[in-house]
């Protein structure tokens, strides 16, 4: 038997999860979304350099189905930006070194990373800071602390819209 990659595998699950899913004959659409979500998994970057937010992040973000990528620094973030891509970051204002708004700058400056939603979640929100981050192309802005069920309606919303364009 042919040992299979890691690419041929997925591809070959994927086959056979369609080929089952065609033969059935009516499959309910919340069905469909979560095998889709299992098949096709959504990866969010996060930048976030506070630890006790991160593992939040985590807690509120993993049990939907998304893989999550972490990144506390800008440092961070260039051993990141080599791997897979991602389908939506959520960044933090106040990072060391480098903040959240010049990270975003060189983020929609770059070719295909531009297109991807960016949302800021962060402590500071004043009116320059929103204003500041929806001129640098941010999709939302979430002032710490937010809402727990404001947050992944936000990821998923523009996870849809991003799918659709």
């Amino acid at each position: 038997m042919k040992k299979l990659n890691t690419t041929e595998l997925i591809q070959k699950i994927e086959k056979l999860a369609k080929q089952r899913m065609a033969s059935d004959s009516v499959v309910s659409l919340d069905e469909y979304r979560a095998l889709k979500n299992k098949l096709d998994p959504k990866t969010l970057l996060i930048i976030e350099d506070d630890p006790s937010m991160q593992k939040a992040l985590v807690r509120m973000l993993e049990p939907e189905g998304y893989i999550l990528r972490m990144a506390k620094d800008a440092s961070e973030l260039t051993s990141l930006l080599d791997d897979n891509p991602v389908d939506l970051i959520l960044l933090d204002v106040g990072l060391p070194w480098i903040n959240g708004f010049e990270i975003a700058e060189m983020l929609k400056q770059h070719r295909d990373l531009k297109t991807i939603p960016l949302v800021f979640v962060s402590g500071s929100a004043s009116d320059e800071d929103v204003k500041k981050a929806f001129q640098l192309g941010a999709d939302d802005f979430l002032k710490k602390p937010f809402d727990v069920e404001k947050l992944k309606k936000t990821v998923k919303v523009l996870l849809k819209v991003k799918e659709q364009s």
